[in-house]
């Protein structure tokens, strides 16, 4: 596939990215008197006529350029194996998921709870197929919410890793192995802490090219000192002294990281890359507001809000 394809793409999201944040527009934010005043500096900065920044508009503004771009859709895998999720407990709890799903997915919502309900899997893509009828099984078998996340959360990753594989770039590759790294961190340290058996650590954590699984699951078996010290000989040792610190640190190393390759897609000129970099900082972007939200909300000061706020695109 030509890399031309996306040439229209990739000039509309140029377009776009100049109604993102700039860091003088976070510090405008930061230092807000009111609500209603950040609501304000976030309106005119949005501009008229653009309707509302969501990641559903982003989505679909993507997608109407690119309709057919299969690596793009691996960034919705995370929400897809969410709404799997909330599909799959709204049954067991016998109720409606439609106010647990996220958006924008792959999937189509109104088929998937009654699939899920009627056992037809065949109904979902075939990346979902079979997590969905494994995670019903042991969810009816078990009633351990927490193992069937689990199980959910690294077949989410697998089949992430096995689509860039098959349709992904070097920038969706690598985008695919730091999403998958960090989880598994933050999966290995939270059961180190918990004292999780191995048997419970081999469904949890997925692994990757550049962290081995077996290794960081006997790691993690030992205790976090044992952890820490394997991940002081990986790539990421630094990383590992935030999560050691604080784990909210370590979030936002690991949102901050993203974005540093997003930064590596954003001069291209032509192909996917741009397009799922916008995706990107989209998101990043809607996660600082709602952060900034709540810190001010909650009285934070600055300084601390300052702190809390990630790595920005522009």
């Amino acid at each position: 596939m030509g890399t031309m394809k996306y040439a229209n793409a990739v000039a509309a999201v140029r377009a776009m990215e100049t109604f993102l944040m700039s860091r003088n527009d976070i510090e405008q934010l930061i230092n807000a008197n009111s609500g209603t005043e950040l609501e304000n500096l976030i309106a005119s900065k949005r501009g008229t006529g653009n309707g509302e920044f969501t990641m559903e508009s982003v989505w679909d503004m993507l997608k109407g350029y690119a309709p057919d771009c299969k690596e793009l859709e691996i960034l919705l895998y995370k929400n897809d194996f969410h709404n799997l999720k909330a599909a799959l407990k709204s049954k067991i709890a016998g109720r409606e998921p439609e106010n647990f799903y996220i958006r924008p997915t792959n999937l189509d919502l109104d088929a998937l709870y009654p699939a899920i309900s009627a056992k037809e899997y065949d109904v979902l893509p075939e990346y979902i197929r079979s997590t969905a009828e494994e995670a019903y099984d042991l969810l009816t078998r078990t009633l351990d919410g927490q193992l069937a996340d689990s199980l959910i959360d690294t077949a989410a990753m697998r089949a992430m890793q096995q689509a860039a594989e098959k349709y992904g770039g070097n920038f969706m590759k690598k985008y695919v192995q730091l999403i998958t790294d960090c989880a598994d961190i933050k999966t290995a340290y939270r059961c180190s802490k918990m004292k999780k058996n191995i048997n419970f650590l081999e469904m949890a954590v997925c692994g990757s090219c550049e962290l081995d699984k077996e290794l960081l699951v006997r790691a993690a078996v030992s205790g976090t000192e044992g952890l820490m010290s394997f991940l002081e000989n990986t790539a990421y040792a630094d990383a590992a002294k935030l999560l050691a610190a604080s784990p909210a640190q370590f979030e936002k190393w690991c949102d901050d990281v993203i974005m540093e390759l997003a930064e590596t897609a954003r001069m291209q000129a032509f192909g996917s890359e741009p397009l799922a970099a916008y995706y990107i900082a989209a998101e990043a972007e809607l996660k600082n507001i709602r952060i900034l939200s709540v810190c001010k909300e909650t009285g934070s000061d600055k300084e601390t809000i300052t702190e809390r706020m990630r790595k920005l695109y522009v």
